[in-house]
């Protein structure tokens, strides 16, 4: 039976993933709170606009979105009690710029307290805020984000409404009060971190697209929880996103404890919460990650790969290319998986079956987008695939849902039917933002300003994000790959290996990627807590007793 959720309690952002829903821009916003009083009036004249997880009709789809979360400063800042400050989790009260070396954003001989060299590449809004643990004017306290519609069908402007919420916003803030933080980008300017997909030109009109930056198709497999859909959606929804029971019982929705305070979760136990419990309800927490993309040096490694990789297999340039990347990431550059289409030829019959190659470009755009909305690009397991012939071990998507890949009963060399996603299912993660930068015709190099503004929620920020980023992307012994980092995401600068094996069936050698450079860095961010309808209310009134 499915979980009722008051959906109407839930900040929409937790339950949707607004790019998929027809929002393809967004700003995010980040305040200092200068006094108590000013700052729960503030939260009172947003709460009003904040969109919910409640169902949208075509009436009431808005034009543009609002969420709301805040850090443990900010919190402090807006007068909560003592105890009810001291039961939130440590993670969450640290903030990211404490867990740097958890992350793997600092390095581990970085050890001074004064070293401020590790972050010198996070815009300054990020150096700026929690340097002094007393608190200062510079410390990000709120975060708000607003996803808008398109102004109009072949066009890459967002409607006219989000500029005026942003006009509304700027007239709620003070020096005295609220102050909006500038310091976005790495030259300092941005009033917001502003966000879009990546759009490409048809016959003059944009669309946007489902890429990023290193034009890889992202955003596919994101969980699915009890509740979140409707239960005619769900059971379709939950196939390849959900957890996988084993064959009696097929894919089942994660609990919704995983993603939401205040229900059970995997273990079927509540998520730890600070007192008293209706602060905490219906929240959730969120990783805000901004991660730089250098796309020169993405590029230039990717051609020189598959130069060498084209003459040890036998092979053309352009399947080497396509291949390096598909192994890289776990998914063919339009978002077909490499479990279901190991090889070049595999994933041309997809292509060919689906219409992803048509040669309208409409109808291929047309084509993907219903192709990633089905079951087929998300219905795959690796329990069978433990060799990593089809998809590397290491691979990105391996890393950071490892589906039924770590179930103990699992051998190597052989095929489990039986495996299951039991080891799996309590570290899964609900991906939210977009990319920012420029369109897929503007020239980009490593200095350009692109990338992805992450945002990452869950009910333990330890459990799943921190536990994902430390030990599948920054370590590689749970996938046999040693001290070897995620290709796409990890850290390079010490160990530079990729090895994409090869079934000993086929005669070719396995093939060993070295000299990987660092593509992806951090420019900064911090934790917050999304909370419900419920606990903004009380925040704002200040009328929260933990007793």
């Amino acid at each position: 039976m499915t979980r009722q959720l008051n959906l109407d309690d839930i900040q929409g952002n937790i339950t949707r993933a607004y790019g998929r829903f027809s929002f393809p821009f967004a700003r995010y916003f980040f305040l200092n709170i200068r006094n108590g009083d000013a700052g729960r009036a503030f939260v009172e004249a947003v709460r009003p606009r904040v969109t919910t997880a409640a169902r949208w009709s075509p009436d009431s789809k808005p034009k543009v979105t609002l969420n709301i979360g805040f850090t443990y400063p900010g919190l402090r800042q807006l007068g909560l009690p003592t105890r009810t400050l001291q039961g939130m989790p440590e993670s969450f009260v640290d903030g990211m710029r404490a867990r740097a070396f958890i992350l793997g954003d600092r390095h581990a001989d970085q050890v001074e307290e004064d070293d401020e060299g590790w972050c010198k590449k996070w815009d300054p809004i990020w150096r700026a805020s929690r340097r002094d643990p007393r608190g200062s004017p510079d410390d990000v306290h709120i975060w708000i984000s607003m996803n808008a519609q398109l102004a109009q069908l072949g066009s890459d402007q967002p409607v006219p409404e989000l500029e005026a919420q942003t006009e509304w916003l700027r007239s709620l803030c003070s020096d005295e009060g609220v102050q909006l933080l500038t310091g976005n980008a790495q030259d300092g300017t941005g009033e917001y971190q502003s966000a879009s997909a990546v759009f490409t030109t048809v016959d003059g009109a944009k669309f946007p697209t489902p890429r990023e930056h290193f034009g890889l198709t992202d955003g596919i497999g994101d969980p699915v929880f009890e509740g979140q859909y409707p239960p005619e959606l769900e059971k379709e929804a939950v196939i390849g996103r959900g957890k996988w029971m084993g064959r009696e019982t097929g894919w089942q929705p994660l609990a919704t404890g995983e993603f939401l305070l205040g229900h059970p979760d995997e273990s079927q136990e509540l998520p730890p919460a600070a007192m008293p419990p209706n602060v905490m309800q219906n929240g959730s927490f969120m990783v805000f990650r901004k991660l730089h993309e250098n796309v020169g040096s993405f590029n230039a490694f990717i051609d020189a790969q598959a130069q060498g990789f084209a003459r040890v297999m036998g092979v053309d340039q352009v399947e080497a290319r396509e291949t390096i990347l598909a192994k890289m990431v776990g998914r063919w550059s339009d978002g077909v998986p490499v479990a279901t289409a190991p090889g070049f030829d595999d994933w041309l019959k997809v292509r060919s079956a689906h219409g992803l190659d048509d040669e309208n470009p409409a109808k291929a755009m047309a084509a993907q987008r219903a192709y990633l909305k089905s079951t087929a690009a998300s219905d795959f397991r690796y329990g069978d695939d433990m060799g990593g012939f089809k998809c590397p071990g290491g691979a990105h998507m391996r890393r950071v849902n490892t589906r039924d890949y770590l179930d103990p009963l699992n051998q190597p060399g052989k095929k489990n039917k039986d495996a299951t996603t039991q080891l799996n299912k309590r570290r899964r993660i609900l991906r939210r933002g977009l990319p920012y930068g420029p369109d897929d015709t503007a020239h980009k190099d490593d200095d350009t300003e692109q990338g992805v503004a992450m945002m990452i929620i869950g009910t333990s920020i330890f459990r799943q994000f921190e536990f994902v980023q430390q030990q599948w992307i920054q370590y590689g012994l749970d996938f046999h790959q040693g001290n070897n980092t995620c290709p796409l995401l990890g850290d390079h600068s010490l160990h530079k290996r990729f090895t994409i094996p090869s079934d000993p069936k086929s005669g070719k050698p396995p093939y060993v990627m070295g000299g990987l450079k660092t593509f992806v860095e951090t420019r900064g961010g911090d934790y917050f807590f999304v909370p419900s309808m419920t606990a903004l209310h009380m925040i704002a009134l200040g009328i929260i007793d933990p007793t």
